[in-house]
């Protein structure tokens, strides 16, 4: 009986060293991986948008890469839970802050159709989106800005 005890403690305790060293294995990956990607790169855009919020709810993208200036334009089912205009200035400054030439985006919300530049979100935030070097650092600012609705509601003006 003590043999088979000590066996089903060190099963145990072996099964407690995993559990512990998978719950502390922190991924290394995270969506600045992909930052001076190019609108040509396929593989990486989808990366990104599959990072973002409301990730779930796309339902495809297209890359304009025939000719200057570069876009995506960008397909939501209808039932995004997040505020449109939320996730097009979200997801909008992620991806051109990331990608290098990509100089527009279209977002398409069922009947509702948004366009945002890189000039144009430039401007509103009065900062430079290349100037962003970690999805921290990137991701606090975008929510600082969010909180001030006055300041969203220019951006669409």
């Amino acid at each position: 009986m003590g043999y088979i005890l000590r066996k089903v403690k060190r099963l145990m305790f072996s099964a407690l060293l995993l559990i512990f060293i998978n719950g502390c294995n922190v991924s290394n990956e995270d969506i600045f991986q992909y930052n001076d990607s190019y609108i040509g790169d396929n593989n990486a855009v989808s990366h990104i948008l599959s990072y973002l919020p409301s990730s779930e709810h796309l339902k495809g993208f297209e890359l304009k890469t025939k000719e200057e200036p570069y876009g995506i334009n960008i397909n939501y089912n209808v039932e995004i839970e997040q505020d449109y205009e939320e996730t097009v200035i979200y997801n909008g400054t992620f991806l051109l802050s990331l990608i290098q030439n990509v100089d527009s985006i279209k977002f398409n919300f069922g009947d509702l159709e948004y366009n945002i530049t890189k000039e144009r979100l430039e401007e509103w935030y009065e900062r430079d989106l290349n100037e962003f070097t970690n999805e921290e650092e990137l991701k606090n600012f975008v929510q600082e800005q969010l909180e001030n609705e006055s300041k969203v509601k220019l951006i669409f003006e």
